[in-house]
């Protein structure tokens, strides 16, 4: 499933590398940059989603998806989508979910979201014991299973509350390293310290209940 707002730059890069055997979900989440015309012209399964949010966005696309493993993968070309074979590779093995620690060189991410991120994963782990080192935007697990999490959260706390929720069920949850690159345009979250703030108080909302 790929989230998508305004990723028209982003998005072609994406699709071309969509493994084999795979289909892509394209969850518009309220585009005005051609993203959805790119989307369909690559034959790609496109559907809207009128709420808007990160979460409400990947929940539409775990709906509308088929198939018995699902990876969510973030729409910026930040992140090769092929890399979840690895990840899939992981839960054919016994995990349950895989999440993408990103791995890249120093100055791929502005240095506030760096710092966030390895608080949140600190916090992640404290609360659920699962040694994850970060919660990155690649994540594969098995569709039903997702569901019957019951996720809640519409905002940036939906990757978190995936975390928290598999970790309250016993599942096994893994970190498997990903390469990282600069993402293409600027970022709904990390690009400002506005952004990232109000990421990281929807995903400290998720932590507190």
């Amino acid at each position: 499933m790929l989230p998508c707002l305004d990723e028209a730059g982003a998005l072609p890069w994406v699709l071309e590398r969509i493994p084999p055997g795979a289909r892509a979900v394209v969850v518009d989440n309220g585009s005005t940059d051609g993203s959805v015309e790119l989307a369909r012209a690559a034959d790609a399964f496109v559907i809207g989603c009128e709420q808007r949010g990160y979460g409400a966005a990947c929940h539409a696309g775990l709906l509308a998806a088929s198939a018995e493993y699902v990876a969510v993968c973030d729409c910026d070309a930040s992140v090769d989508p092929g890399q979840a074979m690895v990840m899939l590779d992981v839960l054919r093995a016994g995990a349950d979910l895989a999440v993408a620690r990103r791995r890249s060189p120093r100055g791929t991410m502005p240095v506030h979201a760096r710092v966030a991120n390895l608080e949140l994963a600190r916090r992640v782990r404290r609360r659920t014991g699962a040694p994850l080192r970060d919660i990155g935007p690649l994540r594969v697990a098995r569709r039903l299973s997702l569901l019957d999490l019951g996720l809640a959260d519409r905002r940036s706390g939906y990757p978190v509350e995936t975390v928290v929720r598999a970790a309250d069920a016993g599942w096994t949850i893994v970190n498997v390293d990903v390469a990282y690159l600069p993402r293409t345009g600027r970022s709904k979250v990390t690009g400002t310290l506005r952004g990232t703030v109000q990421a990281v108080r929807d995903m400290s909302a998720v932590l507190a209940r």
